[in-house]
């Protein structure tokens, strides 16, 4: 009997944070054989001025779905609110029911300081329900719960935006994904995002969405010799898996240069 593939788990805060931070690695490791799933805690309901909050959402929903559908991945609405995610108990045990409902072997998520209140959140959720989740007496309170997960699944932070904290310091990653290979790739999968994008441009006055991707993407990338790249580090403290898994998987050492990949089979 074959054995299933590494599942993937992308999740972060609203619609288009994944396709700046992680999405080039995302199809790597769907290269790699891997099964993806793509999520956001919101449907980004308050991003825009034209439309009521339910109109945007349901609009972004289907932006996030065009854009999961390029890369042949999965994607799930949490459906909490813009600037409404806490750290609390209701919202960790929604948070662990998804993932024991996703059952992910590998997870991207947010970093734990950006400038944004509601990525610290997700943060702390997806962080706390990666350990809660493999706890059998641990009951989320849900419908048709599903069953405990069989291990802690490897755990792995996105870059902030820009790079920097909350404080404006700059975070350095563990290691680089070079994604060149899948640069357009992830361009396409911002672009389809057209009403965050006009909502960015109402509030900024300029559009710098794609160009703020490209600029980052390229900074990465020139601090290992590769054209794009996408940064991370690995949450590894006490009993969070130590090794590897995503470099592993896509046959890259973490610094540009390509390795033996391995065999996505879990």
């Amino acid at each position: 009997m074959a054995e299933a593939p590494v599942r993937v788990l992308a999740i972060h805060a609203h619609p288009d944070d994944i396709e700046f931070q992680c999405a080039g690695t995302l199809a790597l490791l769907g290269k790699a054989g891997c099964h993806l799933t793509l999520a956001t805690m919101t449907p980004g309901d308050c991003g825009s001025v034209e439309h009521d909050a339910e109109a945007i959402a349901a609009i972004r929903r289907r932006e996030a779905k065009e854009a999961a559908d390029l890369l042949g991945a999965g994607y799930h609405c949490l459906e909490f609110r813009d600037l409404s995610i806490f750290n609390d108990d209701l919202s960790r045990r929604r948070v662990v029911e998804f993932l024991r409902k996703v059952r992910p072997d590998l997870i991207l998520t947010a970093p734990p300081a950006d400038y944004l209140a509601d990525h610290e959140a997700t943060h702390l959720l997806v962080r706390d329900a990666c350990f809660i989740a493999p706890i059998p007496n641990y009951a989320t309170r849900q419908w048709e719960p599903a069953p405990a997960l069989d291990r802690i699944p490897h755990l792995y932070l996105v870059d902030p935006i820009d790079g920097r904290d909350r404080d404006g310091n700059p975070v350095t990653p563990h290691f680089s994904v070079d994604i060149t290979e899948f640069w357009s790739l992830k361009q396409q999968m911002l672009e389809c995002h057209a009403s965050q994008r006009n909502w960015l441009m109402r509030q900024h006055g300029i559009d710098e969405y794609m160009s703020i991707q490209e600029k980052w993407s390229t900074h990465r990338g020139k601090e290992i010799g590769v054209a794009y790249a996408e940064g991370f580090r690995q949450y590894t403290v006490h009993p969070y898996p130590h090794e590897n898994l995503l470099l592993e998987l896509i046959g890259q050492d973490g610094r540009g240069k390509a390795t033996a990949p391995r065999d996505t089979l879990g």
